[in-house]
């Protein structure tokens, strides 16, 4: 069977590769989806009231997003109500420092809460570990473990079936929303550390991340052709993970209908990336700090759209808002028996 190539920015040919083996447990979206959903990260919650007051803020602003509408250049009209908010990392800002890292994450859960009705934020959150949120469960020096947190996170989502697959770590996971299949997979999407890599190798074990993923697709998305999103901490933009296991991630994954990959660890924007230049490239968004702002993205049928909502100037001040990085481009629409024979093009910006 034959399956689209992961979307990319720049305008290609028809495209086929192979699909995995395995059967999907969930049904392609139908022509009818319409979904909904936020992404911020790098909240790096310290004992600091301005940055708390910053992201504060932005919470705010997010909780009120269904009052505000689509740039005129993403065709305008009302936002629909989030599905969620996701938080791809560096929830706090020091992971295993004694006496500061409890009341960092007591910060980031008073404002991100759990499920939508326990903190400030109005919609359930989605989130996952970063450089800055701490050594593996049981390697903390501090007698306090942000991990730990959220693995307890995790299995409380798994058992209110809010996620539907745990890797066994209690670190990755994913879950549908109306056919489309999402993977939280921690600070980047590889099984150990590369060798190459000089970073804590304790602190940014990804933990097998990318067994996880690869497992994940074959038994949840199999053959079908559904669309795919991943998340992640960090991007193909750092050396916190090397180029060998970006290139390896990309292989694991290229099968896949794979529309968006997202990050944060680095900045803001969004572009498209792949291991050469022959290659068709993966739709990245660089979700930026919540203290700035969040993006908004909206999957239909027939098209990805995304736009970064954030402060009109100094982030220390609630004055204006603005629109950047509108994204807008085609999505396959897959046929009813699970067969997408041909690869989205589309130009964004």
């Amino acid at each position: 069977m034959m399956r689209s190539l992961p979307l990319r920015q720049s305008l290609a040919a028809v495209l086929f590769v192979l699909a995995p083996v395995g059967a999907a447990a969930v049904e392609p979206p139908g022509p009818d989806l319409d979904l909904t959903f936020v992404v911020t990260s790098d909240p790096h919650y310290r004992r600091d009231p301005g940055r708390v007051e910053q992201n504060r803020l932005t919470i705010e602003e997010l909780n009120g997003v269904t009052e505000r509408s689509w740039p005129e250049k993403l065709g305008g009209g009302p936002i629909a109500v989030p599905r969620g908010v996701l938080a791809p990392g560096d929830l706090v800002d020091d992971g295993d420092k004694k006496d500061e890292t409890p009341g960092q994450w007591a910060h980031y859960v008073s404002h991100f809460g759990f499920d939508g009705t326990d903190g400030l934020l109005k919609y359930p959150v989605f989130d996952c570990w970063g450089n800055h949120d701490g050594p593996p469960v049981g390697k903390e020096k501090h007698g306090f473990s942000t991990q730990a947190k959220l693995v307890e996170r995790n299995r409380a989502r798994l058992a209110k079936g809010i996620i539907s697959r745990l890797s066994d770590n209690g670190l990755h996971y994913s879950w549908d929303w109306d056919g489309v299949h999402f993977q939280m997979l921690g600070i980047y999407p590889a099984d150990t550390q590369h060798e190459k890599v000089k970073y804590n190798r304790v602190w940014h074990d990804p933990q097998a991340a990318l067994g996880f993923c690869v497992e994940d697709l074959r038994e949840q998305v199999g053959d079908s052709g559904r669309p795919v999103v991943i998340v992640a901490h960090s991007g193909f933009d750092t050396d916190w993970w090397h180029p060998e296991d970006w290139a390896a991630f990309y292989e694991a994954v290229e099968g896949y209908n794979v529309i968006l990959y997202m990050f944060g660890h680095t900045g803001t924007g969004v572009w498209g990336w792949s291991p050469s230049p022959e290659a068709p490239k993966l739709q990245c968004i660089n979700t930026g700090q919540t203290t700035k702002g969040f993006f908004v993205v909206r999957i239909t049928a027939d098209r990805l759209r995304a736009v970064y909502r954030c402060k009109d100037g100094r982030a220390t001040t609630d004055g204006g808002w603005t629109w950047k990085y509108p994204l807008d481009v085609p999505i396959e629409r897959l046929a009813p028996d699970g067969l997408a024979g041909r690869a989205a093009a589309g130009v964004s910006r």
